[in-house]
Order: structure tokens, then C-alpha cells, then sequence
């Protein structure tokens, strides 16, 4: 009995000290205009998920197009370019849906 509760002492000990090390030096300011829908956190979490999903699909798409058009290989910078983008472009959008702007520290 003893044995667990230091056991989930220790694991719980362990996921406090590692919550201080997740980075968000580049996550956006959103700044909320007229009323939002949401907390600012959970519409940059519900964003982020649209954002890789279309990250995904633009990948795929490019990698289609290719096979289409008969390159063997595509350009994986080009690609990535491509894909980053498309995945920028919905992560704005849905903010926008959720009532907020983005703002980028540069």
C-alpha cells in the first residue's frame, strides 16, 4: 500500500517538473474580437488539430500530383513549403471562425 501511494507521489512529482518544460515561445497572442466562441486555449487546441490535418492533407495531395504528372520523386522542399501553408492558412481561418486574430511576435 505504501509502496504505490510513493510510487504515484513520484510519477506525479515527475509530470509537474516536466509541465515546465513545454515550449510556447512561438505560439501566437490571440486576440480576441467581438465575442469569442471559445477559452483562447481551447480554440488554439482545436485549431492546432484542423492545422495538422491540413498539413497532412496538402502532403498527400502534392505527392499525388506528382505521381500524376510523372516525377518519380517530389521535391521535398517544395512539399513542405506547400504543406506548411495550407496548414498556416486553416489554423487562421478556423481562429477566425473561433472569434480571434492572431498576433506573432517577431
Amino acid at each position: 500500500m505504501m509502496v504505490g501511494t510513493l510510487r504515484a507521489l513520484a510519477v506525479l512529482a515527475m509530470m509537474t517538473a516536466l509541465a515546465g518544460c513545454i515550449d510556447h515561445a512561438n505560439d501566437p497572442v490571440l486576440l480576441a474580437v467581438g465575442v469569442p466562441v471559445n477559452p483562447p486555449a481551447v480554440a488554439h487546441g482545436l485549431c492546432m488539430t484542423d492545422g495538422n490535418a491540413m498539413y497532412r492533407e496538402a502532403r498527400r495531395q502534392y505527392e499525388l500530383r506528382a505521381q500524376l504528372t510523372g516525377y518519380a520523386e517530389a521535391d521535398e522542399l517544395e512539399a513542405e513549403t506547400i504543406a506548411r501553408a495550407a496548414a498556416h492558412r486553416q489554423y487562421v481561418a478556423c481562429l477566425s471562425g473561433q472569434g480571434y486574430r492572431t498576433l506573432y511576435a517577431d
